[in-house]
């Protein structure tokens, strides 16, 4: 397992890719859920779409919202929450995308002993959700990273009447991505966070002195 330096021993990325924005709020209740563990810190980040290469998909620094993710994000980070919507019960291409472009991380080694989550949102309740953050699982598992889910001592995994799955946080956002982020999927989204700052704090070992 890499050696974290000081620098890395509390910095979290949550990395996400959304079209209508309600993986967007999922990442910011995440980055809140790493932000109220003493130590830690979340950097938000995001990818672009991509296209076919005789057409340009997305300018090369987003007009809003956070900044697009490099790798170097990746290798510093003590952590990592990953998020997309589904597709067809599988993550979206632009994210894909990103991930496909990581193999120099992985020769390295720079992600192994990392702990990372990941969460999703559908169309429909039955969209793919499980399948999707398995999907977003893969890549991850081949760069040796710790799998930090989310365990049935969250109450609200039992009683949730929209997202959330042990797999990760999730949500129900309609056909028309409308339907806000209700009550049990924020606080399940919160949880995520504060697992995954709890993990990777762990992981780090006590402050060098």
């Amino acid at each position: 397992m890499p050696a974290q330096s000081s620098a890395q021993s509390s910095h979290i990325l949550v990395l996400y890719y959304t079209q209508g924005g309600s993986i967007r709020r999922m990442a910011e209740l995440v980055a809140e859920g790493i932000e109220r563990v003493a130590g830690a810190s979340a950097r938000l980040r995001t990818v672009p779409k991509v296209a076919a290469v005789t057409s340009v998909a997305a300018p090369a620094i987003p007009d809003a919202g956070a900044p697009y993710c490099e790798l170097k994000d990746l290798e510093e980070c003590a952590g990592l929450a990953l998020g997309s919507p589904t597709r067809f019960g599988n993550m979206a291409a632009p994210m894909k995308y990103f991930l496909d472009g990581t193999s120099g991380l992985w020769l390295s080694g720079a992600l192994s002993g990392k702990p990372a989550c990941v969460f999703t949102s559908t169309a429909s309740m039955h969209g793919g959700q499980e399948t999707t953050l398995v999907s977003m699982m893969l890549p991850l598992l081949h760069h040796g990273m710790l799998i930090v889910g989310l365990p049935y001592t969250e109450p609200l995994l039992s009683s949730t009447q929209g997202g959330g799955t042990p797999y990760g946080p999730s949500h129900v956002a309609g056909v028309s991505d409308d339907l806000p982020v209700n009550d049990a999927e924020r606080a399940l989204c919160i949880a995520q966070g504060k697992r995954l700052a709890q993990a990777a704090l762990k992981l780090a070992g006590p402050p060098a002195p």
